[in-house]
Parts: structure tokens; sequence; C-alpha cells
């Protein structure tokens, strides 16, 4: 009794053993084919012209030191907004929870190259007889079972590929939505703070427009103006106060707004936005950085295009899982069940019953069922590699696209500076003719619009250029991979395999350790 105890817990012994040979594949082949990533046709260099880095360039002008981007901006408020929004966002713990699923399928998967051993305890007292004088039994048992399956075919390890290549994919998503929330905040702050410069110049514009109008009131009293030119005074002053109404409401929503995506709440975030009197009413300035690395390494850097690229991974894993369903499987079972009872108070004796065998399951026919389950598979990976495609192509338009805003900005701007002066110029001019008598207040008013329309719109080029730097920072990738929050477990599980795994050709390789370097 006592062999057969040592012979089963030495054979779960070596079959606990033997297991470990069967991690990198199967025992006998390891059906699917081994993955491989694709190569993407990318252009070898960026159609759109570069933007004009201001010096000192930030972060040595790297776009792959963008970790701390953020923080170049020097703004108190928007680091606090945007640290609020990345503990907030729906989106972003939606993505974290699916690493720790994504965590867990992963444990699952490993678990089955082990072998599973149970155990059970039960204790029951119970009285029978046969007719006659009543017996008193009490039984005692422990029981314990283990099973195993052998992957013969790589079954088990290509859906261990998968649920790797699923993790991978999922950390990825994660970092793609805390770039994106912090694009989104961003882009949010400089909205708000636009609307305060909006506000300044519709209050500076409403003052001189009462101001005029109270001056042309006390003429007119005097017979020295018609009562035509006071009441269009009178009129434009209206109009002055109702944009500065407007403009006023519009700050509001900006706030509401801010408030919905950070969960800061509303007196707080005013005194926030308020805590820096230099910023109010200010445009926050982003730091610069130069894309001088080629589209194919900016691809590296993209979380999206990462996380599409893993989906890919793991389609193809399962191809293998499919395909590994189609050959017979072969497990190991085993239990031994030790009973210890005795009858209306005897000494206690021991009953054990045990088994250890192999059980095959073999596919006969199933109605092509697994065949068309291969074929959905393959399908599965095309539609993942016509998606990865697809984000990649939307990646570079995004660089690209960015681009041609900063620098359609950098060219308009100095002809916005030069209109701000001319109309500027033409307004005082009109004016002073006005004070003295010898001009139209018609004349007076188109000019202040004139020039009223021209500070809003470099103020309005302005705030372009900073959310083009903001959609250049989210379309280079956000330096995603060089985040020291990621969870140390992700970072095992994930960073080291997608190194492992690149199949690019060696001078880009090279190249993007130039790039890290730099």
């Amino acid at each position: 009794m006592k062999i057969i105890n040592i012979n089963f817990i030495c054979l779960v012994i070596v079959v606990w053993l033997l297991s470990g040979c069967t991690l990198k594949g199967g025992w006998l082949t390891t059906v699917g084919s081994d993955y491989r990533k694709p190569i993407l046709p990318t252009p070898s260099r960026w159609n759109a012209a570069m933007p004009v880095v201001q010096t000192p360039v930030a972060h040595g002008g790297k776009v792959l030191s963008l970790k701390n981007w953020w923080a170049g901006f020097n703004d108190i408020a928007l680091n606090r907004l945007l640290d609020a929004a990345q503990k907030e966002s729906a989106s972003v713990a939606n993505a974290k929870a699916r690493i720790e699923q994504a965590r867990t399928d992963l444990i699952g998967t490993d678990s089955q190259f082990l072998p599973s051993l149970d155990a059970n305890l039960a204790a029951s007292r119970s009285n029978f007889s046969f007719g006659g004088t009543p017996f008193k039994r009490s039984q005692y048992q422990i029981g314990f079972q283990s099973s195993w399956e052998i992957d013969l075919f790589g079954g088990l390890a290509r859906q261990q590929e998968a649920s790797h290549s699923h993790l991978e994919s999922s950390n990825a998503s994660w970092h793609d939505a805390r770039v994106a929330v912090a694009a989104e905040v961003a882009d949010a702050y400089l909205a708000f703070r636009y609307c305060e410069i909006q506000v300044q110049l519709a209050q500076s514009d409403a003052s001189s427009r009462e101001a005029s109008a109270e001056l042309l009131a006390i003429a007119g009293n005097a017979g020295f103006r018609s009562p035509a030119e006071v009441a269009l005074a009178n009129a434009s002053a209206a109009e002055g106060n109702k944009i500065l109404i407007q403009r006023q409401g519009q700050c509001e929503r900006s706030i509401k707004g801010l408030v919905a995506i950070t969960a800061i709440n509303e007196p707080e975030l005013r005194r926030l936005l308020a805590v820096a009197p230099t910023q109010v009413a200010t445009l926050p300035s982003p730091p610069s950085f130069q894309i001088d690395a080629i589209p194919a390494t900016i691809l590296q850097q993209r979380p999206d295009v990462a996380a599409a690229e893993r989906d890919m991974a793991e389609a193809s894993a399962k191809i293998g899982v499919e395909q590994a369903n189609r050959f017979p499987k072969v497990s190991l079972s085993g239990n031994i069940t030790p009973v210890l009872q005795n009858i209306n108070g005897a000494a206690l004796t021991l009953a054990e019953t045990w088994s250890i065998g192999p059980t095959i399951s073999l596919p006969l026919f199933d109605a092509g069922k697994r065949a068309a389950k291969v074929d959905a598979a393959k399908a599965q990976y095309e539609a993942a590699l016509s998606q990865y495609r697809a984000t990649a192509r939307t990646a570079i338009k995004e660089v690209e696209e960015a681009l041609v805003r900063l620098h359609s900005v950098e060219l308009r701007l100095p002809h916005a500076v030069a209109a701000v002066t001319g109309y500027t110029t033409s307004f005082e001019s009109y004016q002073k003719l006005f004070e003295v008598g010898l001009g139209n207040l018609i004349d007076v008013e188109t000019a202040r619009r004139n020039k009223v329309a021209a500070d809003l719109s470099l103020k309005e080029l302005e705030q372009e250029r900073v959310s083009a730097w903001i959609a250049l920072y989210r379309a280079a990738g956000g330096s995603w991979q060089d985040d020291d929050t990621v969870n140390p477990k992700v970072r095992a599980t994930t960073t080291q395999p997608l190194e492992k795994r690149s199949h690019e050709s060696t001078d880009l390789s090279t190249h993007r350790n130039n790039e890290s370097q730099g």
C-alpha cells in the first residue's frame, strides 16, 4: 500500500518535470506557421515640410525623448489637469482592466502545461441494517486526482503564444489610451486659455466702444454731432458688450468641460486656473522637437500600431490552435483514494482505490466543423493584417498632417503680425481724425472691426500652432515605451518579447539605436 502511494507520487513528479519540455512547442511537432512580423511598405522620408524648431531645443530635439514633454510646458495648471484626467479617465481604467484580464488568461494558459492536482476530504456517519440489528458506520476519506494533457502537436504552445500577444496588445492599448487622454486634456486647456484671450480682447474693444459712445453723446447734446452718429456709436457699444458676454459664456462652458474630464470640483478648478497670474489669458508654450526619424521608426513608437501588430500575432497563433484541434489528444490521469472506516465502534480499517492511465481522443467525424474553424481563424488573421496596415497608414497620415499644420502656421504667422500692425495703425489714425472733427464715424467703426478681427486671427493662429504641436506629439506616439509607470510585471512580459520578435532590417535597427542614444 505504501509502495503504491510512493509510485503514484513519483509518477506525478516525473510528469510534472516532463511537462517543462513542452513549453517551447509540441512533443511531436508544432502545427501552424511561426509568426513573422510583416514589413510595411512605408515611405523612405516624410513628404511634409519639417517644423521650424526653436532654440534651445527641448529634450535634445529627439522625438524618442518625449517622455517628459508635458513638463516642458512649465505650466502648473496643465500638469495638475493631466494627472487628474489620467486617474479619472474611464478609457484608461478600462484599458488597464483589460491588461489584468489578459494577464489572468495568460496564467490560465501557462497552467495547462502542468499537471493539475486536486484533493478532497470527506467524513460521514451512517446507520444501516439488513432486517436485523442496525449497524453504525464511521467513514473518513481523502482523495487525490491529477490530470495532464500532453501537448503532442503544439496546440497549447500556440495558445500560450496567443495569450502572450494578447497581453502585449492590451498593454500597448493602455498606453494609447493614456496618450489620447493627455492630448484631449491639453486641447481642452488650450481652448480655455484661448477663450480667456478672446474675452480680454473683447473687454478692451467693448471699453473702447463705450468710451467713444460717451464722448459722442456729449458732443451730440452740444449739437456738434448728428443724432445718426450718436445712434451708431451706441449701437457699436451694445454690439461690443454682446460679443463680450458671448465670449464669457464660452469660457464658462470650457470650465464645465474641464470639470467633466478631470473630475476636479469647479471651485478648486477655478483656483487652479488662476494660481499663476502670468499664465492667465496666455497660451501655453510647447517644447519643440524634431521629426528627424524615418517613418518606419515612428511607427515603432506608436502604441496603436504596436497593439495592431500584436493582435495580428495573436490571430496567427490561433490558426495553430485550431489546426491542433484536428489532431489526436493524449492526456494522463490518475487518482488515489484512501478510506478509513469502522463499524459499531470497532477498530478503523483502511481501504484504498487508485487508478493511473492515459486517455486518447481521436477526432473522427465532425462534418467539417474543425476545418471550418481553421478557415475562420485564417480569415481573422487576414482581417488583423489589414487592420495593422490601415493603422500604420493612419499613423503616417497623422504625422504628415501635423507637420503640414505646423508648416502652414509658421508661414502665416508673419503675415498675421503684419496685418495686426497695419490695422492697428489704421484704426488709431481714423480715431484721431474723428476726435478732432475731421473723420467719419463709419470709417472709425470699420477700422475698429478690422483691427479686432486681425487681433483674433493672430491669436487663433498662435492657438493653432500649439494645437498642432500637441497633435504631432500624439502622432509621434508620445514616447509611451519610456514610461516608468508601467507595471513591472507588464514590462517583463511585454517589452522583451516585442524586442525579440521584431524582424526589421539591420539598417533600420541601427538607425533606431542611434536615435535612442541621441
